[in-house]
């Protein structure tokens, strides 16, 4: 077919769709752009009147009338689309910004890389290697109870004598080897 019977098929809100485009410089574009315009102003227009619907409801109307779709409207235009801040205030936002210089670079052979205490691969933890040797005995549940929680004197007094001391504590032992998984609700 022709672009004049491709024309003369086209719908006329497709048409009106086109001769926007072309109004606005557009010149060159694919053919879905057409449908995907049409489908955003048809959804638009949906969204207005079902709001508008709304409205005039919670006013007690039978009908949808004028005022209705003007307080629709302006509810898409407030909560939907939001206008950028005025170019004035981007400059002078910009200005204040730049007027923090940035920090000097070490420039140096490679990619500057952070310390290794900030970094992921540096190890974060100590082994702790009890001094009374392998032949620990057991302990129970009688035993763990049975010592009491340093207070908080008690545990500056501790901080205080080795600063550099590091502090292992065992991890309790489970009684079986499974886990508990939960099962659906019956209700």
């Amino acid at each position: 077919m022709s672009d004049k019977d491709e024309e003369l098929a086209m719908p006329r809100d497709a048409k009106i769709v086109k001769s926007l485009l072309k109004s606005m410089g557009v010149g060159e574009y694919e053919p879905p752009v057409i449908h995907t315009f049409l489908e955003l102003w048809y959804r638009y227009i949906v969204d207005v009147l079902t709001d508008a619907q709304v409205y005039s409801e919670h006013a007690g109307k039978s009908e949808i009338d004028c005022d209705d779709v003007k307080l629709a409207i302006q509810s898409k235009l407030n909560f939907s689309f939001s206008q950028p801040p005025p170019r004035e205030v981007l400059l002078e936002l910009a200005q204040n910004r730049n007027k923090i210089p940035l920090p000097k670079t070490i420039a140096g052979p490679g990619i500057p890389l952070p310390p290794d205490q900030d970094t992921l691969t540096s190890p974060n933890y100590m082994f702790g290697i009890p001094s009374q040797g392998s032949g620990e005995p057991e302990e129970t549940e009688d035993e763990e109870t049975s010592i009491p929680n340093p207070s908080q004197e008690e545990k500056t007094d501790m901080q205080q004598q080795d600063p550099h001391q590091r502090v292992s504590f065992p991890l309790p032992k489970c009684q079986k080897d499974y886990f508990y998984v939960p099962t659906a609700f019956n209700d």
